[in-house]
């Protein structure tokens, strides 16, 4: 397995991980060894995200750029955002997620790695974004203030709510004092908590308590993730303060962590992942998979004119009519129509009243 974490400082650091055997009296531990350092960026690095192959990173400088783990070697580069990238999510190995503060969140193909949506998400910034199990729904919030459910599948809104506050991957306390930010699932019901503090806390979804606290690092947590291997459940953790750790989790989640092996980055850390190499996990490797073509600047370039002409192709489009859309019938009259027929017909009766009236 490999750790890989970028920072304000531009660069993607990558380690591998190998455990120790246990030595008598001694706890377990495992060694961490500097693999590769990727300088692709112009600017700090704002979001990371990992799938079997592939790490990808998004930055300040507006652009996404691919890192392949098999080959250790820079695949390209995707520059379709007018903005910094704010988050990165993987759907399995054939679909990337990214959102950035242009307020666009953009579905890519890994496979040939091409924009196959660009969705109008925010009026303001992407801050944060979440791709539901089945990969057919979204949420995401923005500092628009709203939280919208997204349709994968259409690629269109489901439904919008207005909160109070902009979200960032934020929560208050009850106290309203501390900000969170990292959260992970250990389990179905525990929840592991971080924010402006060296502490990560350990919640039972359930009950609501906290099962157990600890120190983890000297400065705050920036990022979490949650891995599981045949012999360990293991939590890593990146702080401010420039070392990424990885915890062994026991299985009473009241029982604090030990810790397996740390890293000092010397470098303010922002955002974590982790590559598995799932062929290592499994008796039989499975089938090759298909080599995707590296990603030219040319092509990318190419790729971010057409799709922001799409975008405004799309927003050029006449929106139906409101009151069509809720009849659900193009040719019925509207209300207004209805009321002045109503009108004609009181008329007519009043004046045939009268007549007879006349005739008497």
């Amino acid at each position: 397995m490999e750790v890989v974490a970028g920072c304000y400082e531009q660069v993607l650091f990558g380690f591998a991980v190998h455990p120790e055997p246990e030595a008598d009296g001694h706890r377990e531990r495992w060694a961490p060894v500097a693999d590769f350092t990727h300088h692709a960026h112009t600017a700090s690095l704002s979001a990371v995200a990992v799938n079997s192959r592939f790490v990808v990173t998004g930055s300040k400088d507006e652009t996404i750029h691919i890192y392949d783990m098999k080959k250790k070697v820079d695949h390209g580069a995707l520059m379709h955002h007018n903005g910094t990238i704010t988050c990165l999510k993987f759907h399995g190995n054939r679909h990337l997620i990214s959102g950035a503060e242009d307020g666009l969140i953009c579905v890519w193909d890994v496979r040939r790695w091409e924009c196959l949506k660009a969705i109008r998400a925010h009026k303001g910034h992407v801050t944060f974004l979440s791709i539901h199990p089945s990969g057919k729904l979204a949420l995401s919030v923005g500092t628009d203030k709203t939280l919208r459910t997204w349709n994968l599948v259409e690629g269109r809104s489901a439904f919008i709510k207005n909160i109070k506050q902009n979200a960032h991957i934020v929560e208050w306390s009850p106290k309203g004092e501390k900000r969170v930010s990292s959260v992970a699932f250990l389990s179905e019901s525990v929840l592991a908590v971080a924010g402006d503090e060296e502490v990560v806390r350990f919640f039972d979804c359930d009950s609501l308590t906290c099962l157990s606290e600890f120190k983890a690092h000297e400065n705050r947590v920036k990022d979490m993730f949650s891995f599981e291997t045949p012999e360990h459940h293991v939590l890593v953790t990146a702080s401010s303060d420039g070392f990424i750790k990885m915890w062994k989790l026991k299985q009473d989640k009241k029982v604090s962590p030990s810790l397996l092996c740390e890293i000092n980055t010397n470098a303010r850390l922002t955002c974590l992942g982790v590559w598995l190499d799932r062929r290592t996990d499994t008796k039989e490797s499975p089938p090759a998979a298909a080599e995707p073509a590296p990603v030219s600047k040319e092509q990318s370039g190419h790729n971010k004119e057409e799709s922001a002409h799409a975008v405004q192709e799309e927003e050029k489009q006449p929106k139906p009519d409101a009151e069509k859309c809720l009849t659900g019938d193009s040719n019925k009259p509207t209300s207004g129509n209805s009321l002045a027929s109503a009108k004609k017909r009181k008329t007519v009766e009043m004046s045939e009243k009268k007549r007879k009236k006349k005739k008497i």
